[in-house]
């Protein structure tokens, strides 16, 4: 394919910081792997990406030509030599052709650099899985990041096997009619502004904070939110040493989960007030201690740093190549064993991270590591190396069966560079009501991640029987026939029997607590208010309240949230708003005085 015009761009100071922290032992490229249900046809994949991808995004068939002086900055240039044949391979999986060989196969290619003469990706088409087919994509960091990439992939595909492979729908047009992208292009961040400003008071309060760390005491005084962030982020102690962290080596390994029903997961989080994110990221917190108490380490009170990356771009903005986001810092409670006491404790943890500055902070310093001259490992590492263990990333994919070059898309995985020399990457994706998690690993320091996926495994399933206790305990506080009492001493044999009957007793529970009058009788006690007036109070819970010789609407306008809640002692999922209790309360008795 020949393209005549040559066009050449200054790669992006934070592109420029992917692209320098390159490194032998650590490579700063994106895998991913795409199965497919059957097998898939060479060249109408091969016609596919000359179309939509080479054809549709420049930056496909750019290379980067390094700087030439010592403050010059790499730039894209078209590659006057461009061939599709360089960048889509042909290979075979090794007998058997199973998962252990396609494992192994993603390891190897995980572990080889790519061609820095040419444009820096690489799919390889896997021939003999089974009666199945696979494709491997291999993608620098410095073309654009997680989100970014995972859209271009997206943009490849179709809703139906047999779409159109010259003539794709332009973006625009594709987002309105079919818009599984939606979660990936929501910011988590949307309050950030991506301004010059901000960025110039990293790069100060950086410059400032390292020559004399008691600014930052000026800096909470003055109260300015970026610069005490970036201060306090440079400030930030190193992670505990583990198993995770350690000198690295050439060779890494891949592991992937299999598919988990999303319907399963969003159960779990309902039933203890939680989100699908919350309960994933807690069953990965739980995965990463329990595999550090397998090769003997003590995880009592243990908490280590995710680098979790927070999508900057603005709502609805149309799809562009670079690297767009920031980072958080969240701490993982591998310490907690009680899987839902760890779950809500992250959550925690999680909330308090909302609306915070750090992305943009860490954007910033991004920014500042890609303006620099020379070497920069031992910057990267300082900075976020040592302050974390493990990068987490998640992205929710399209909800929709899709079609790529008319082959139908089992699952689909990715894992992502490990930026400052972590040992560990741990990527979660959702696809077609399914979610997968994957581990990317350092074969010196982590060479079993398979035994990581099994924990995690091991982590659901306990917190999927914890909640499924708590709730049988909840229902029978309601009166609700859950489950005989031989049904709920003995397991199910299966583990869909498990979430069937955890679907029946949040519903039941449910039921019970909305304290329908068919469901429950209550009078109220004498000199007392009928409570049931009060919007979210039912019988059962104007019982307890009675019990607790509450029984007017004076009394509840008294109380407190706190004291409220004690009493009522709601199930995990009712978080029932006392305060609104309150208020209901103040105005009946004004109403009952008047």
């Amino acid at each position: 394919m020949a393209f005549a015009r040559k066009r050449t761009e200054s790669l992006s100071s934070v592109d420029v910081a992917w692209y320098q922290m390159e490194d032998p032992t650590n490579l700063m490229m994106i895998t991913g792997l795409i199965v497919f249900d059957e097998p898939i046809d060479y060249e109408r994949l091969r016609a596919t990406l000359e179309t939509r991808l080479v054809g549709q995004f420049r930056r496909f068939r750019q290379r980067v030509i390094q700087k030439t002086t010592r403050f010059g900055r790499p730039y894209w240039e078209e590659d006057p030599h461009f061939d599709i044949s360089s960048h889509l391979h042909r290979i075979g999986i090794p007998e058997p052709g199973d998962h252990d060989a396609l494992q192994t196969l993603v390891s190897d290619l995980m572990s080889q650099p790519l061609d820095f003469s040419k444009p820096l990706w690489q799919f390889h088409l896997v021939e003999g899985y089974g009666e199945r087919s696979a494709l491997l994509l291999r993608l620098h960091h410095c073309i654009a990041d997680g989100i970014a990439l995972v859209q271009v992939m997206l943009s490849l595909t179709d809703p139906d096997r047999d779409a159109p492979i010259v003539t794709p729908p332009p973006a625009t047009r594709r987002r309105k009619a079919w818009n599984p992208l939606a979660p990936v292009t929501r910011p988590a961040a949307a309050a950030i502004n991506l301004s010059t400003k901000a960025l110039n008071t990293t790069v100060n309060t950086s410059a400032r904070v390292a020559r004399n760390p008691e600014y930052l005491v000026d800096l909470a005084r003055s109260g300015s939110d970026v610069a005490l962030t970036t201060a306090r982020l440079l400030l930030m102690g190193p992670d505990p040493k583990t198993a995770y962290k350690g000198k690295l080596g050439v060779a890494k390994r891949a592991a992937w989960s299999e598919p988990i029903s999303l319907e399963d997961v969003k159960l779990i989080g309902r039933a203890v007030g939680g989100t699908v994110n919350d309960v994933l990221m807690s069953a990965v917190a739980g995965a990463m201690g329990r595999y550090l108490a397998s090769r003997g380490s003590t995880v009592d009170e243990l908490n280590v740093r995710a680098l979790i990356p927070v999508n900057l771009r603005p709502p609805g903005a149309r799809l562009t190549m670079g690297n767009k986001f920031g980072l958080v810092f969240l701490s993982l409670p591998l310490g907690i064993e009680d899987p839902v006491d760890r779950l809500r404790e992250l959550k925690r943890r999680m909330d308090g991270l909302k609306n915070t500055s750090e992305p943009i902070v860490a954007f910033g310093i991004l920014g500042l590591i890609g303006m620099m001259p020379n070497r920069i490992e031992d910057v990267v590492v300082d900075i976020f190396g040592t302050k974390g263990t493990v990068v987490l990333t998640n992205v929710p994919g399209p909800r929709e069966q899709l079609y790529f070059a008319g082959a139908g898309i089992d699952n689909m995985m990715f894992w992502v560079p490990q930026s400052g020399r972590l040992g560990i990457g741990i990527s979660i994706m959702s696809y077609n009501g399914k979610v997968m998690i994957g581990v990317a690993t350092d074969a010196r320091l982590i060479p079993e991640p398979e035994a990581v996926i099994a924990s995690f495994h091991e982590e659901l399933a306990a917190l999927r029987d914890e909640t499924r206790a708590r709730l049988i305990a909840t229902a029978a506080q309601f009166d609700v026939v859950a489950a005989s009492d031989q049904e709920a001493e003995t397991p199910a044999a299966e583990p869909e029997d498990l979430d069937i009957a955890l679907a029946r007793i949040v519903s039941a529970s449910q039921q019970a607590a909305s304290d329908a009058p068919s469901q429950a009788v209550w009078v109220a006690p004498e000199g007392g208010d009928d409570l049931t007036l009060i919007r979210g109070i039912g019988p059962a819970f104007a019982s307890r309240l009675a019990e607790a010789d509450v029984i007017s609407f004076a009394d509840v306008a008294t109380s407190s949230p706190e004291a409220l809640q004690a009493i009522i002692a709601a199930p995990d999922w009712r978080h029932p708003d006392y305060q609104d209790w309150i208020e209901q309360a103040q105005r009946l008795a004004d109403d009952t005085s008047g």
